[in-house]
């Protein structure tokens, strides 16, 4: 498991798991977490159905488990964004991640407008709506395959945040996943070391090689 408080992974064989008892909605527990890296308490709330009980009444397990969710520390516990990310992008990517828990539908549509400002402010896409902006990037054939993929998930994702799709087989609107809100953020941190952080890295080791050529009476690099 990887803690949200110091980001290291840890075995999970610290886990207790708490009955909270049941009521008109079904049953509930909390799993404990210890990480034995900061010492630091991990608690999710668990909604779900068939317990499992152990001696002198001690629940040992949810069996079906309808959803999970981190209530300490709140937020996503995702990594600090590069400092080479502009602020206005680095603002939305930090709510982003703030609300993934409460709001995988909020997270998702936030996530959608930092990918927008990297196509319109890095990439260099023409102003559009989202989708052309996405298409154009594709189309453009620089980025690497794997991203190129990820990046039209987040156009498929972002449309359940911004429009209401329904399902042909039951008619219902179908909801963000909170997995699906995360891994926009995912393909967010992935543009930012693609756009970002590894061109301050090159920069950084050309600006030390031309200073060495200098010295040694070269031309620097072309």
């Amino acid at each position: 498991m990887l803690c949200p408080h110091c980001r290291q992974n840890f075995h999970d064989n610290t886990a207790t798991v708490i009955d909270l008892h049941n009521d008109k909605t079904g049953e509930w527990a909390m799993i404990r977490r210890t990480c034995p890296v900061c010492g630091k308490m991990v608690l999710h709330l668990l909604f779900g159905k068939d317990k499992s009980y152990e001696g002198a009444g001690r629940l040992y397990r949810m069996n079906t488990v309808i959803s999970a969710e981190q209530v300490y520390p709140r937020g996503s516990g995702r990594p600090p964004v590069p400092a080479e990310v502009p602020r206005a992008i680095a603002e939305d990517y930090v709510e982003a991640c703030a609300v993934l828990a409460d709001s995988p539908k909020a997270s998702a549509a936030l996530s959608r407008r930092c990918l927008q400002h990297i196509l319109r402010e890095t990439a260099g896409v023409k102003r559009d709506d989202l989708t052309n902006e996405i298409q154009e990037v594709l189309d453009s054939g620089r980025l690497p395959s794997a991203i190129a993929d990820s990046i039209d998930a987040i156009r498929n994702i972002g449309n359940f945040s911004a429009h209401p799709q329904k399902s042909k087989s039951s008619g219902e609107i179908l909801p963000v996943e909170s997995h699906e809100a995360e891994w926009n953020l995912d393909v967010l941190e992935t543009l930012f070391d693609f756009y970002y952080v590894q061109p301050a890295i090159v920069a950084k080791k050309r600006a030390a090689l031309d200073e060495k050529l200098k010295q040694a009476g070269k031309p620097p690099m072309k």
